[in-house]
């Protein structure tokens, strides 16, 4: 028998998750929260059904776990009226980026169980990497069935310290875009060598989604596979020499990281 949820906000976070957790047969029963209704992808499922807001949720229903996915900077303006569903039964489960666990219980109380959690566009794909926090009020079953329902679109790790999140949104919330990015320089870099746009931004595509795969199904780490490329003397060890030296992507990494997780504080407040 599947769990019982309330997902508030279906775009495309929620969406993602909700499409995982129904291919998984995680969930027996799913209520939507969106003022336009159930999106029509899911129209037609009979586990989900809708609701324009929590005032219009069915009579008695009581969910296993209430899933925020509305922007960060809706949650504020609607949170408090979810209040009313807070039991030692449900645990309120938050993908809303920034948005600490204090937060949360300056709104539903400090009783309600929380967890905090960060995940990554990837999960759209069912590849997504989600870091996540609870509060003291959490169980232990309710920690592992937020486990799986993340696990449903990627991996999941947890912490304890609630201040690691800033970092975590910098290195694996943020960290898609900076990959797209070396897709983005690596083709302008073959196009100065002199390869056309098409072929370079194909070449450029393939390579890093390629390299991407290859280290997720490797049992090598990323240092192991780095050195399989490079034969001393060679072209790939050439390239290295400028993107390993003192001035190149690791100290450009950690300052960009540094950054990230800068503004993930200056945005929780």
């Amino acid at each position: 028998m599947g769990c019982t949820l309330l997902l508030v906000g279906c775009g495309k976070m929620g969406g993602a998750m909700l499409d995982g957790w129904l291919a998984s047969g995680i969930a027996s029963r799913v209520v939507v929260v969106e003022p336009s209704g159930v999106p029509e992808a899911f129209a037609g499922n009979p586990a989900v059904s809708g609701a324009a807001g929590v005032d219009a949720l069915p009579d008695g229903f009581q969910p296993d776990v209430v899933v925020l996915a509305v922007k960060p900077q809706v949650m504020d303006g609607m949170i408090a009226a979810y209040r009313a569903l807070v039991r030692p039964g449900t645990v309120f489960l938050s993908v809303a980026a920034g948005k600490t666990i204090a937060s949360f219980e300056a709104s539903l109380g400090a009783e309600a169980a929380i967890v905090r959690a960060m995940p990554n566009t990837p999960a759209a794909i069912g590849r997504g990497m989600t870091v996540a926090v609870p509060n003291a009020a959490v169980s232990d079953a309710q920690v592992a069935l937020c486990e799986t329902l993340l696990g449903a679109v990627g991996d999941v790790a947890w912490v304890r310290d609630e201040s690691l999140m800033d970092a975590v949104t910098a290195v694996s919330g943020s960290g898609p875009a900076y990959v797209f990015l070396l897709a983005e320089c690596l083709a302008k870099a073959g196009e100065a060598s002199g390869l056309p746009a098409d072929l370079a931004l194909r070449l450029a595509r393939a390579t890093v989604s390629g390299a991407g795969e290859l280290l997720h199904r490797s049992s090598q780490g990323a240092d192991e596979l780095r050195k399989a490329v490079t034969s001393p003397g060679g072209t790939t060890q050439a390239a290295l020499n400028v993107l390993m030296d003192g001035e190149g992507l690791q100290p450009l990494l950690d300052k960009a990281v540094a950054a990230a997780a800068k503004r993930s504080r200056e945005l929780a407040g």
